[in-house]
C-alpha cells in the first residue's frame, strides 16, 4: 500500500505539490495502526538492529522482514501498473509535466 500512495501521488494526475503530505500522512497512518497491534517496524534496519540485541530468538524471523517489503513493493507496483495507471509511462512518474 505504501508503495502505491508514493506513485499515486507522484503520478502526472496527481494535484502538484502534495506528495509529501499524502506520503507523510500515509505513512503516520500505517503506523498508528501496526504499532499497536503487532508492535510492528515498517523499516527492515530497524528490524534488524533490534534483532541483533533481542535475547529471545529474533534473529530467526528476521528474513521476513526483509522479504515481505520487498514482495509487497512488487505486487504494489503491478497493481498499480496494470490497474491503476495503465496508459501512463513508468518515466515521467515523480517528475514534473
Amino acid at each position: 500500500m505504501f508503495l502505491i500512495i508514493i506513485l499515486g501521488s507522484t503520478s502526472a494526475a496527481a494535484p502538484a505539490g502534495f506528495a509529501p503530505l499524502t506520503i507523510g500522512l500515509g505513512l503516520a497512518l500505517m503506523h498508528l495502526v501496526s504499532i499497536p497491534v503487532t508492535n510492528t517496524s515498517l523499516n527492515p534496519a530497524r528490524s534488524t538492529a533490534t534483532a541483533i540485541f533481542a535475547q529471545n530468538g529474533a534473529m530467526g524471523q528476521l528474513w521476513l522482514f526483509w522479504v515481505a517489503p520487498l514482495i509487497g513493493a512488487a505486487i504494489g507496483a503491478l497493481i498499480w501498473g496494470y490497474l491503476l495507471s495503465p496508459g501512463e509511462s513508468p518515466a515521467k512518474v515523480g517528475r514534473d509535466t
